[in-house]
């Protein structure tokens, strides 16, 4: 049967974005989702043959690291440049069709250009407008990163807009409509590089927008009772959001054919048991088995202080529970969250990323668990999980949740992980996002929770000397998790929140507040 991909490209309009390796590209992805376009990411050197049997209305060729004058470059096939359809390079994207088109050559630059600079529409006296940059400014800020630059353009260009540094920061070809950005539009610190995909999509490539979530909700669940038909899928769920999405979606599309499973391994956050029984069975009507797993894990983590082992402990611990529950069910197919920025990584031309951390993931399974995987998140960004749970229902205090490592709170405790430490941990933490929602910062914030510190701290509580834990409280914002700044929180607020857990929780007499952005440090402390 079809593909969930190939129904997708089958009822939308598809955008296919060529990835030559730059660290934005799943940001362009994010940034067309947003103007309802639906659009894949292939690896550079798809050929052309493939790409014209997709049929899309564009194509965009990404940045990269590498120079096109280079060896060991990366280059497209040369034949889509034949194809008739809509192309437009961004950074090494547009060295790329300079590189490859008549007229064109690429050098580096005298002068590199990182960072903000002031783009100017128009050259001298100006030049035709183009439809990229209808209702635009004449001048706006745009991002830049790069070091070599267009020594002279392909014939049939013109030169859209120029920096001080850069002649040829926007050209294009209209007539073919082929155009380059030397500048990257999909990264928030460029200024209307929304609207200029969308003007792109819309005025030159033709585009409706026609991907919506509803329309998706449809699609999927056809797609779904097609390929289970009288089958039984099981999956396992933490609460998290996109488990929790995939869960609702089966459940609409197969009702009690689909079986999930939700190990209490007893790191989860305070109540939160509790809470998913009652929103997934309780309100959504998933058919939810609970597996107490808790004195078994920490039994396994008793003395364990290195991050790597707990994950590895936490993951194989939870195959093992899982395993034991599922196989008493006679099931032809697992569900599993992947999400879209998963597969983006395993077609980059650079390859998978080294391993920083590894994360629990069911995909993990045992080989003897000859299981067909369900993936029905694979084609979709966290903003679109979200948006879907929206669409089935599902309430958004639910699908605003913030991510929760799949170990638990193992990793927001450094040190040993005990009942004590845990019970500390729940407690201080519960406080804090209370308090963030009372606020109402919540919802601003993309990631906030406290860590347990492997110190005591001497303190003065009454008339009493103190020596107790010492808890870290972390806020950041983020709209990719690659990156995040710390969250400046009012200080009236830290003060609300850290006098609450002195004074409520047993053991703590310390608070501190983690202001620290992503890189040099990462969202987690472990």
């Amino acid at each position: 049967m079809a593909s969930l991909a190939s129904e997708l490209e089958r009822h939308h309009e598809l955008v296919v974005i060529l990835d030559f390796g730059s660290q934005y590209t799943h940001l362009i992805a994010r940034r067309l989702r947003e103007v309802h376009v639906y659009c894949e990411l292939l690896a550079y050197d798809t050929p052309a043959a493939k790409l014209q049997a997709l049929n899309p209305k564009g194509i965009v060729l990404s940045g990269g690291p590498s120079s096109v004058y280079e060896v060991d470059a990366p280059h497209m096939d040369v034949a889509i440049l034949d194809l008739g359809i809509p192309l437009l390079g961004i950074c090494y994207g547009l060295q790329e069709l300079a590189h490859h088109l008549p007229g064109g050559a690429v050098v580096a630059g005298d002068k590199k250009e990182f960072g903000h600079a002031t783009l100017t529409l128009g050259v001298g006296g100006g030049t035709a407008p183009s439809p990229l940059f209808d209702g635009f400014p004449p001048a706006f800020t745009a991002w830049m990163s790069h070091g070599d630059k267009l020594a002279s353009l392909p014939d049939g260009f013109a030169v859209l807009a120029s920096t001080a540094n850069t002649e040829h920061a926007a050209v294009g070809d209209e007539a073919r409509r082929f155009h380059g950005l030397q500048f990257h539009p999909e990264v928030t610190h460029s200024d209307h590089g929304t609207a200029l995909l969308r003007n792109w999509t819309r005025s030159v490539c033709g585009c409706a927008g026609d991907w919506t979530m509803s329309d998706f909700v449809e699609e999927a669940v056809a797609h779904i009772r097609t390929r289970v038909g009288n089958g039984v899928v099981i999956g396992a769920v933490s609460g998290g959001v996109d488990s929790t999405v995939a869960a609702v979606l089966l459940q609409r599309a197969i009702g009690s054919q689909f079986r999930a499973f939700l190990v209490d391994n007893g790191l989860l956050r305070k109540d939160e048991v509790a809470e998913v029984v009652a929103r997934l069975h309780d309100k959504c009507g998933v058919s939810l088995t609970t597996i107490d797993g808790a004195e078994t894990f920490l039994s396994r983590l008793e003395g364990v202080v290195e991050p790597e082992r707990k994950r590895k402990i936490i993951g194989n611990t939870f195959i093992d529970l899982f395993d034991a529950e599922a196989s008493k069910v006679d099931a032809a197919f697992l569900l599993q969250g992947t999400l879209y920025p998963d597969v983006i990584e395993s077609v980059s031309h650079k390859g998978p990323s080294a391993t920083i951390k590894t994360h629990h993931n069911v995909g993990g399974l045992p080989a003897h668990m000859k299981l067909q995987l369900i993936e029905p998140l694979r084609f979709l960004f966290k903003d679109e999980v979200r948006a879907l749970g929206l669409v089935l229902g599902i309430e958004a205090a639910s699908v605003g949740r913030h991510p929760f490592p799949g170990p638990g709170l193992a990793i927001r405790i450094l040190g040993d992980v005990t009942p004590t430490r845990l019970a500390v941990l729940r407690d201080a933490d519960a406080i804090y996002i209370e308090e963030l929602r009372a606020a109402g910062l919540y919802d601003q914030i993309g990631q906030a929770f406290a860590v347990l510190l492997p110190v005591k701290a001497v303190g003065v509580m009454g008339d009493c000397r103190t020596y107790e834990e010492v808890i870290a409280l972390r806020a950041v914002e983020t709209s990719d998790f690659m990156t995040a700044n710390w969250f400046d929180l009012p200080t009236p607020l830290l003060r609300r929140v850290s006098t609450r857990i002195v004074n409520e929780v047993r053991g703590v007499n310390r608070v501190t507040y983690d202001i620290t952005s992503k890189p040099p440090g990462t969202i987690e402390w472990l």
